[in-house]
């Protein structure tokens, strides 16, 4: 069974930058596309961006060329490099694993990330 644990969120003023790891337990995690999930108040949960096994990655129109996504196998860990913050990037931001390879089906606990004016 694959675990999530997020880190890094925090506050910080628009502008500014933060850096969010997902660590995930158990093996074949270099086999499971990840992605970076975000749910701001009031608002459904929405996607940041997704990296494949390949490497391949995919974001979010509002986060494009602020937000780099990137995973290192040997470390079973995704992280999300978030630059140019904006208050609108204020939520809850969830990792997520592609263990069924159909869908994101295993989640973390989620990291708040608050970005202030």
């Amino acid at each position: 069974q694959v675990q999530l644990v997020e880190s890094g969120g925090g506050l910080v003023q628009a502008g500014g930058s933060l850096r969010l790891s997902c660590a995930a337990s158990g093996r074949a995690f270099s086999r499971f596309a990840m992605g970076w999930y975000r749910q701001a108040p009031g608002k459904q949960r929405a996607l940041v961006a997704t990296i494949g096994a390949g490497g391949s990655t995919n974001y979010a129109d509002s986060v494009k060329g602020r937000f780099t996504i990137s995973r290192d196998n040997a470390k079973n860990t995704v992280y999300l490099q978030m630059n140019s913050l904006k208050p609108e990037d204020t939520a809850v931001y969830y990792c997520a694993a592609k263990v069924g390879a159909v869908v994101f089906d295993t989640w973390g606990q989620g990291t708040q990330v608050t970005v202030s004016s």
